[in-house]
């Protein structure tokens, strides 16, 4: 091989790593966990018959918004995630792209899905978007640093997906939208708090004041838990009575928010690490089925 042909390889190789960090900096399973549940709304909230390409262009700018929204928090908090360990290898942290590229990247795609919405789909689906990053960014970041109760608008920016997928459908509100919201909020608090348990320490290091970091003996958090998993148990069945979906729903949610609150019930008892860790892989699985299930059992409007 030539010295040129190799040069070129090279330069094509460095070319494909720094597309990997960009595409690393938006964390693509985030984005994709936030398009399945503004998917499901818009599903949820749609009647007649779907308008495919809205929905295309719901979830195009949504994914822009997303990636961007993520680029710009691992902006911020840059510094704090060079201290934790699972955190320390990603690009900016490890150097491997400057932050004023990072910044610069994060504000354009963002800015852009919002610009994209806001003329394909319509404004008030592009407001809704702006409020899921803006409280991402401008409350859930910073409070992180300041107090426990920064889950709260962590939760509410990672309960609007599906209420961008409703209102981009319906061009309103209803109470399906908040029903909705309410199943994702409620469902954000255990899931965050299972992982902050997880990695506490990693978080104190970074001065990150999540509820099991400031209150190590873990009371405090079980009650969270529970009650979050409580309640949930009990709004995830609203869907069949408001008349969203059908019976199968219902039993299936009921059926999931049982076994996701004994998981909660176990890790309440017991605080270890390997109960955290069960109630973080019941959180995924409980989602993912409760979502399938409201769309395969929707009642038809």
């Amino acid at each position: 091989m030539s010295l040129r042909a190799v040069a070129v390889s090279a330069s094509r190789l460095r070319a494909q790593g720094r597309l990997a960090d960009f595409l690393m900096l938006t964390k693509p399973r985030v984005v994709l966990m936030v398009l399945v549940t503004t998917a499901v709304g818009y599903y949820v909230g749609s009647t007649g018959v779907l308008d495919g390409l809205r929905l295309l262009q719901t979830l195009f700018g949504t994914a822009l918004a997303a990636g961007g929204t993520i680029a710009l928090n691992q902006y911020l908090e840059r510094d704090g995630d060079a201290l934790m360990e699972r955190t320390r290898h990603r690009p900016l942290p490890g150097g491997r792209i400057e932050p004023n590229q990072a910044l610069i990247f994060g504000v354009a795609i963002t800015v852009g899905g919002l610009a994209y919405q806001a003329v394909t789909v319509d404004r008030l689906t592009a407001l809704v978007t702006a409020l899921t990053a803006g409280s991402y960014l401008f409350l859930y970041t910073p409070l992180k640093r300041k107090t426990s109760l920064c889950t709260i608008p962590g939760a509410i920016s990672g309960a609007l997906p599906p209420v961008i997928g409703w209102v981009a459908t319906r061009s309103e509100f209803g109470p399906g939208a908040w029903v909705l919201f309410a199943i994702l909020f409620l469902w954000q608090i255990p899931h965050s708090l299972g992982i902050a348990w997880l990695y506490r320490e990693d978080y104190a290091r970074a001065g990150i004041r999540l509820l099991p970091v400031v209150e190590p003996e873990g009371y405090s958090t079980a009650r969270q838990v529970v009650s979050n998993c409580l309640a949930l148990l009990a709004v995830g069945l609203l869907p069949t009575l408001i008349g969203l979906t059908g019976s199968i729903y219902f039993l299936g949610a009921l059926a999931l928010g049982t076994g996701f609150l004994g998981c909660g019930v176990v890790l309440a008892v017991s605080r270890s690490v390997g109960n955290a860790r069960r109630l973080v892989f019941a959180s995924l699985v409980y989602l993912p089925a409760l979502l399938l299930l409201m769309a395969l059992n929707k009642v038809p409007f």
